[in-house]
């Protein structure tokens, strides 16, 4: 997990594909090594195929990137309105995981741009500890206010009234809204819609797979056991015991449980990206949350 965050991995995979070109590789091979490195963001293959039918393959790569920058600020511009006093967050989705800016992290910091009063609860997002390493570590370079939890205290801050807004990034997002995304995501949605707390996922368009009808056919990374077990905790050697593990990369949070609402039939899009009119998702008061160059799903039964 060298790259990570959906966004950077398609970035990445850009490059990556134009460099195997500039050195002669095997271009077939090259590009089948990159496809199958992060399944579950659905940027990768997105970055691949666009590289593949440019005409300049390095001056796409910088394109894709540069693009991804201006999209994640248009986004945090759109949603920082969305956001006022206590604000939950999972992984990280900040400049490390994007082309620069972030998404739900870039929220953040567009809201802090305009005045507005923010502080960001970060959880630490084990096994990995994507926000404790990352997160945090971004928001101390820029002076965000920022507090780490620990995984296991999201219910009781939401309890706490301290939270006004929850919002996390994606991996994928099917056609339908069915959205994938850090392991935890499913368990704060659903502490979210108890506690009646607003919970958005902040995406660039290249996340959503048109092709993909639903959260059943998003591919799941499953990672490596062994990181679920640190060579050493605090000098005390840790043991695997006998019952195995399980360890998945993302979980899929899916409409079936109440999770998200969005108009019937799920929105259409034109070659484009453009939205039809009367699709896309809608909170509960039926305000669009779906542009061309990003998107926020406001998971509006929670209100």
């Amino acid at each position: 997990m060298v790259v990570r965050g959906a966004p950077a991995i398609g970035i990445t995979a850009a490059y990556g594909l134009a460099m195997a070109a500039r050195q002669k590789a095997n271009l077939v091979e090259a590009r089948a090594v990159l496809a199958k490195s992060r399944p579950t963001a659905v940027n990768l293959a997105w970055a691949l195929e666009r590289v593949g039918k440019s005409v300049d393959w390095e001056e796409e790569a910088v394109a894709i990137h540069q693009e991804d920058v201006r999209l994640c600020q248009r986004l945090g511009k759109a949603g920082a309105s969305l956001l006022n006093g206590g604000v939950l967050t999972i992984c990280n989705t900040g400049a490390l995981a994007t082309g620069g800016h972030g998404t739900a992290l870039g929220m953040v910091r567009s809201a802090l741009t305009e005045g507005r009063s923010v502080h960001l609860y970060a959880l630490e997002t084990r096994p990995y500890n994507q926000g404790s390493r990352l997160t945090t570590w971004e928001c101390s370079r820029e002076g965000i206010p920022c507090t780490l939890l620990a995984d296991s205290m999201a219910g009781a801050l939401l309890a706490s009234g301290r939270v006004s807004t929850v919002v996390a990034g994606a991996d994928r997002v099917a056609n339908n809204g069915d959205t994938a995304n850090k392991i935890g995501t499913y368990s704060l949605a659903v502490l979210a819609k108890h506690h009646k707390v607003p919970f958005y996922i902040a995406m660039p368009m290249s996340t959503l797979d048109r092709q993909c009808p639903d959260g059943g056919h998003i591919p799941i990374e499953e990672r490596p056991g062994e990181e679920l077990f640190p060579a050493q905790l605090a000098g005390v050697q840790v043991s695997r015991g006998q019952g195995g593990w399980w360890r998945q990369d993302q979980l899929v949070a899916v409409t079936r449980c109440g999770i998200l609402r969005l108009t019937s039939p799920p929105p259409t899009l034109s070659p484009g990206g453009s939205v039809k009119r009367g699709s896309g998702p809608r909170t509960t008061s039926g305000c669009r949350r779906l542009s061309l160059y990003g998107k926020l799903f406001q998971y509006g039964c929670f209100k």
